[in-house]
């Protein structure tokens, strides 16, 4: 069991019925979090369920789930999702996977956020993009949610565009009117074959932006 976990939630209780914190609350706790942290929250969206595991929309948690297999941590079960901790050159990474399903995502960052301390520049979001060729990457320090139920969530309940997301593409190539079978479908066998690659740079992406930075990672990282 992750130790301080445990210690975690004898913090100011939120109440898990408001869907957005307030900006003047919001506010006052970034001003009381210190410019300069060591820990990072990495959140991969998905649906949970055994019929979303392997679905396009499902990338994000097929991300932290290669990560932590890759780096041999485990998820364990915690309030509003799975938590995973890793520890890499004096930074803890916490990896989480909300099981609030995609359109609720932005409750569990924000209690996990809040829970453990971490600054928004300290947050990457990482989900599917259907504007991206399959594969290719884009990181962002902010931006709209693009149509994407997760990060429109995130961004009503942090009342913020203002976090990083990592944007792997899933590409459009779906018939008129099918987008939602799209991503919610199945990898076709050509994917699958490409995607181990894909997710070994997913990995060096996580630890380059805790260790080097934002601007270092995406001139590294974007477009390849």
């Amino acid at each position: 069991m992750i130790k301080w976990i445990s210690n975690l939630f004898t913090s100011p209780k939120i109440d898990d019925n408001t869907d957005c914190m307030k900006p003047e609350v919001h506010e006052h706790k970034k001003n009381n979090i210190k410019s300069v942290s060591n820990k990072f929250l990495i959140v991969g969206l998905g649906n949970i369920g055994a019929e979303y595991v392997n679905t396009r929309h499902n990338i994000g948690f097929k991300i932290v789930d290669f990560f932590a297999r890759k780096e041999g941590v485990n998820f364990e079960t915690v309030k509003l999702g799975s938590l995973a901790e890793y520890k890499f050159k004096g930074r803890t990474f916490l990896l989480l996977k909300p099981n609030t399903y995609m359109n609720l995502s932005g409750k569990a960052v924000q209690y996990w956020m809040t829970a453990a301390n971490i600054p928004l520049e300290n947050i990457l979001v990482i989900t599917d993009d259907l504007n991206l060729s399959f594969g290719a990457i884009r990181i962002k320090p902010k931006g709209s949610d693009g149509g994407h139920n997760g990060l429109k969530n995130i961004n009503l309940v942090l009342n913020t565009q203002n976090y990083t997301r990592f944007r792997f593409g899933i590409s459009d190539e779906f018939k008129k009117g099918k987008q939602i079978d799209y991503v919610l479908g199945d990898w076709d066998d050509a994917e699958k074959a490409a995607l181990p690659e894909r997710l070994e740079l997913a990995s060096e992406i996580i630890k380059s932006f805790g260790t080097a930075g934002l601007e270092i990672t995406m001139t590294a990282f974007n477009g390849k």
